[in-house]
């Protein structure tokens, strides 16, 4: 029979280790993301583009508070994390109008 304790402990552990592999993923989706961000900014500034789109953006946040509901994820959250996401994106494009 298995101790309560240490069956806890495995299960924390893989619970841990998932966290970690998702993690992971989170990272290098942002990253590969922000790459197409970047030659979007590019993109804008050599056609001298605003660096925002305020269209684009709101019709992003809905579609990502959708898939959030979808995913069972607290679309408020959801909503902050991309307006963090949007926010960073335009202050690289400005940075390429510079």
């Amino acid at each position: 029979m298995t101790n309560p304790v240490t069956q806890a402990a495995t299960l924390l552990k893989d619970h841990r280790d998932s966290i970690d592999r998702l993690d992971a993923i989170l990272v290098y989706t942002l990253g590969e993301r922000f790459k197409h961000t970047q030659a979007v900014g590019k993109l804008k500034a050599e056609h001298d583009l605003p660096p925002s789109d305020p269209t684009r953006e709101a019709a992003q946040i809905a579609r990502l508070e959708d898939l959030a509901k979808q995913a069972d994820l607290d679309p408020d959250f959801a909503k902050a994390f991309l307006n963090f996401i949007i926010q960073e994106v335009i202050r690289h494009h400005r940075k390429h109008q510079e």
